[in-house]
């Protein structure tokens, strides 16, 4: 009779302990005073003594997961970078609550477990945490061979944050003529590419590492990380500006995302010539025929957070924003209505 092994139905256990070994030191490196060490073990540890100090405090979480951008690193063999949009996606969701993002968590399942890909992986979910000063204590990682094939993949990640119940933004006090100040995107971030991957490599037929201009490929355009808005957000709130409203514009657009924040009674007016024109979005609309209306609800467009304040904030949040470089920008108002967006030069 036969002799079969669970290495070869596909599962190499052998490679799965030396992806732990691998990623142990990267997730340290995420680790802060509230994290005693847990990596190897079946759960993660996160101290929350330092709550004492909320009145009443109250966890936030999100989930999500980077969509079909996954099939544009598969391609491009490039995977220190999707890590990053897997935390930023799960981040900002969290920040635009008010609350401060804590600790992370994240699923990875593959057809075949490749530990030096798999760490690239990982290494770039510990850069974003990093970035947004969140700790990694643990995740999964799941061999899964006749579910993916060998080459693919797919990541989840999980976010908890906190806030006291005081200072939840949840957009209940938004008025009319309140201003909406937009924070400028890097690009594409991880939303809308089931259709970006339709434009480029089907509609135009270009190839991963074709050249767009002198400086950047196919990959290099796809691929930019999500920015992570943390830093920015924080500032602000330390500075005691009185934010309303903030919104994360991912799938949907502007026209799912910002109705979510908003009181039954009132809507949104936005000025598409006043939301900064990025060379990714310049590039589809003068290469393909999609109506503007479609890209305003499938895209971020250049805008990838929104925060909705009082006019007389307005002059001091800007200021504070771009001090360094100009990454604020007003963008539009709120206005009487019923829970909408309308966009100057997009809606006719």
């Amino acid at each position: 009779m036969d002799k079969f092994n669970y290495k070869e139905s596909g599962v190499n256990i052998d490679e799965g302990n030396l992806f732990v070994r691998k990623i142990k030191n990267i997730v340290k490196t995420t680790y802060n005073k509230h994290v005693p060490e847990s990596i190897g073990g079946f759960a993660g540890f996160f101290d929350i003594s330092f709550a004492k100090h909320y009145k009443k405090p109250i966890l936030v979480s999100s989930t999500d997961g980077v969509g079909t951008k996954l099939k544009v690193a598969i391609m491009a063999e490039k995977y220190d970078t999707i890590g990053i949009d897997l935390v930023a996606m799960c981040i900002n969701d969290v920040i635009v609550t008010g609350a401060k993002p804590l600790f992370f968590l994240d699923y990875l399942a593959t057809g075949k477990l490749d530990s030096s890909k798999m760490s690239d992986i990982v290494k770039g979910i510990a850069e974003g945490c990093k970035e947004a000063n969140t700790a990694l204590i643990g995740g999964e990682t799941a061999e899964m061979p006749g579910m993916y094939d060998q080459n693919e993949f797919d990541l989840a990640g999980f976010c908890v944050g906190i806030v006291d119940a005081e200072n939840i933004i949840d957009g209940k006090n938004i008025s009319e003529n309140d201003v909406i100040i937009g924070l400028k995107s890097n690009g594409y971030h991880s939303n809308g590419y089931s259709l970006l991957r339709k434009i480029y490599f089907e509609y135009l037929n270009l190839k991963i590492d074709d050249k767009i201009d002198d400086e950047q490929t196919v990959a290099d355009i796809l691929l930019k990380p999500t920015k992570i808005y943390y830093r920015e957000i924080k500032k602000i709130l330390n500075e005691n500006i009185k934010v309303k409203g903030m919104a994360h514009i991912t799938g949907g657009g502007f026209y799912e995302n910002i109705p979510r924040i908003l009181p039954d009674t009132y809507s949104v007016k936005l000025y598409s010539e006043k939301i900064p024109e990025l060379f990714d979005f310049t590039f589809i609309k003068q290469n393909t025929n999609i109506e503007k209306r479609e890209l305003y609800r499938v895209f971020n467009m250049g805008i990838g957070l929104v925060l909705i304040i009082a006019d007389e904030e307005k002059e001091r949040l800007l200021n504070i924003l771009n001090k360094d470089e100009t990454i604020g920008y007003e963008i539009g108002l709120v206005v009487k209505g019923n829970k909408t967006v309308e966009i100057s030069g997009v809606d006719f």
